[in-house]
């Protein structure tokens, strides 16, 4: 079946990127000059989703606005001949997908912000794109994942192989080849301790998901003792049943909500980008000069 949903959760409160996250969402933070969430909405129309629900919450209501019209602006920039192409990509931002907006009124983790999108997906198999995660990629890591998905008709979540120290940070798989660089799921561990990791391969920011996955989010919203719930447990769920995979996906990988991977992002993308990337380079190379 082909997947035209994608949710992406955009409702954290960005304490890893304080100060800059106080009255900006650090979804809003510019990669050169593009926000982190527009790289994302990018990824999931160039994978062909048609529908896009962003799960947000109160004081982020500028990325309802960046993904609207802004008439006076378009107006403003109408007839200028030299701006012509900046018209045009502030034109296509709002004509992305169709995006829709909802709000996670209580903060209690991913699980139960996907959860609020289960009237918007309906009975269809959907994507996720976390908010905190830019992939850059020719392929998109989103259509990568749809693939798998519609070729074995299962669950399937984007995963690299990562350090032990991030292991401990994310999550980790127990996996068995399966094709090429599918892999079959049997089990995940959210944030393991060093004794507890199954493999150095980690979930990262992408995953395609049957729409059976809220009943297990609504099963583990029951069971909820703590403020927050994960989506690692229905995904654990689901390896355990047969019924999830894994894609060693081709990108590179930004973490957006930490300080040093939006230097690294804004720094790798400028050298190439095709305004800045010439100069940008020339600049590093001077500055590297001076560095001990």
């Amino acid at each position: 079946m082909k997947i035209k949903k994608a949710i992406i959760p955009a409702a954290g409160l960005g304490t890893r990127v304080l100060p800059a996250s106080k009255a900006v969402p650090k979804e809003m933070l510019n990669i050169v000059d593009k926000p982190a969430i527009q790289y994302l909405v990018e990824e999931a129309a160039a994978a062909g989703i048609e529908d896009i629900l962003i799960i947000t919450n109160r004081g982020k209501g500028v990325i309802e606005d960046h993904f609207d019209h802004a008439f006076e602006l378009e107006k403003n920039l109408e007839g200028n001949e030299e701006k012509k192409e900046l018209l045009k990509s502030i034109k296509e931002v709002a004509n992305l997908a169709n995006i829709y907006f909802i709000r996670q009124k209580v903060t209690k983790g991913l699980g139960h912000a996907i959860l609020c999108g289960k009237s918007f997906v309906g009975n269809e198999p959907f994507a996720v794109l976390y908010g905190d995660d830019v992939i850059i990629s020719d392929d998109p890591v989103t259509a990568q994942l749809c693939r798998v998905y519609e070729e074995f008709g299962c669950g399937t979540v984007g995963v690299n192989e990562c350090s032990v120290e991030a292991v401990k940070k994310y999550c980790t798989l127990d996996v068995s080849p399966l094709k090429d660089n599918v892999m079959r799921v049997h089990n995940i561990i959210e944030k393991p301790k060093e004794d507890q990791i199954l493999s150095l391969y980690a979930i990262l920011g992408r995953v395609v998901l049957p729409p059976e996955v809220f009943g297990l989010l609504e099963e583990g919203l029951k069971l909820l003792e703590s403020g927050e719930f994960y989506l690692t447990d229905a995904l654990a769920q689901l390896g355990k049943e047969g019924k999830l995979t894994a894609v060693d996906f081709v990108g590179k990988r930004y973490d957006m909500g930490n300080k040093l991977g939006i230097m690294m992002a804004n720094c790798e993308v400028a050298l190439c980008h095709p305004e800045i990337g010439a100069d940008f380079k020339e600049y590093v190379k001077r500055l590297a000069l001076t560095l001990d």
